[in-house]
């Protein structure tokens, strides 16, 4: 079969072995598969990657001198079972899964491994009990949308939002916009949200945000506080030494970049007791100073993935119409295109989210 590999820190159209399905695995048909940022941090940073696993030893690291098919946003077609299955869905059905494998051994992931191809490829091998069948006729593409969804729900979830918080969400890419998503699900308003790129501004109001800030000409920390001001009754209600402090609603800031230095200047911007939940995937070293969060007691949440509950959650949310997740997809490439997108990806005003459908 063709895949998009990534080989010798470049991404190239080649030959990949058919894959076999095991004992409860499903070979299934790639339909569509998104590029996440993710991707493109780890074709940049993929020997980082490997150094840090060394803190998982549960978790076997790539080896970059053999090939991968990185993919792990899918929507896949049933086309036959291995040993040991139920068959519960018919070929032909759509579905999608967690990014893993469930094997005698534990759980591996699909997207970063030697061993299991991920979906820029034309076919791949799942887990049958990790199946979800795509409902409503959703199309592929759309569907594929679930796993970055899912990110931005399970951050939103990790917030252990209590009511009356007031969000600043920074950086309004894909993961970003799936938090303002969230946050509206939840009720929380108003919802302000920054970014540089007029582009992912727009589609940040599109998706919910209330107040949106270039922050090349307006401060994020200066319009979110504007915007954070307790009522007189809430002022009058504060004991007497919180009385001293600005009177400001609880902030919760998502930082959904994931740049060196960005997690510094929310630091540096964020107000007394914030509460900072760090979705974007920084892949550098970075440095922060621990005495800003000191002084101003900062609670500090980093986030990763989802559960499975939050998985499915976010496939309803996307069928169902209550997430308009087409707005995101700017641009369709078969395998031959991927290499390209990956270059396009890097203008903010050309593209949010590339879907790879391996079939084209």
């Amino acid at each position: 079969m063709r895949a998009a590999i990534f080989r010798n820190g470049q991404i190239v159209a080649d030959s990949w072995p058919d894959p076999k399905p095991a004992a409860g695995q499903v070979l299934v048909k790639t339909l569509a598969c998104g590029i996440c940022g993710s991707d493109l941090h780890a074709r940049q940073h993929a020997h980082r990657m490997v150094e840090l696993s060394k803190h998982f030893p549960h978790r076997k690291p790539m080896d970059l001198k053999r090939d991968v098919v990185f993919g792990h946003e899918f929507c896949c077609e049933v086309l036959e079972y291995g040993p040991g299955t139920e068959r519960k869905f018919k070929p032909g059905t759509k579905v999608c899964s967690l990014p893993a494998l469930l094997t005698p051994t534990g759980i591996e992931g699909i997207g970063y491994s030697n061993d299991n191809v991920g979906g820029y490829a034309e076919r791949m091998l799942l887990s049958e009990p990790l199946l979800l069948e795509v409902p409503n006729g959703l199309q592929a593409a759309h569907a594929a949308l679930t796993e970055p969804l899912a990110v931005g729900v399970h951050a939103v979830a990790k917030a252990n939002i209590r009511g009356g918080e007031v969000p600043l969400v920074i950086g309004c890419g894909p993961v970003g916009l799936a938090v303002i998503s969230a946050l509206k699900l939840r009720g929380l308003h108003p919802i302000v949200a920054a970014d540089y790129s007029p582009m992912r501004r727009a589609l940040a109001e599109k998706m919910g945000a209330d107040i949106v800030v270039d922050p090349a000409r307006t401060q994020p920390y200066a319009t979110w506080a504007e915007h954070a001001q307790m009522s007189p009754e809430e002022k009058a209600a504060r004991p007497p030494l919180q009385a001293m402090l600005p009177a400001l609603k609880p902030a919760l800031i998502f930082e959904c970049v994931g740049v060196p230095g960005l997690l510094q200047q929310v630091f540096e911007g964020a107000p007394r007791d914030a509460k900072i939940v760090v979705v974007g995937v920084c892949m550098e070293s970075d440095r922060s100073e621990p005495m800003l969060g000191i002084l101003k007691e900062l609670n500090v949440q980093y986030v990763l993935g989802y559960t499975p509950e939050e998985f499915a959650y976010s496939l309803r949310l996307i069928a169902e119409g209550t997430v308009d997740a087409a707005s995101l997809v700017t641009g369709h490439v078969g395998i031959d295109g991927v290499a390209q997108a990956f270059a396009d990806l890097a203008n903010p005003e050309k593209h949010t989210k590339i879907i790879v459908e391996p079939w084209r």
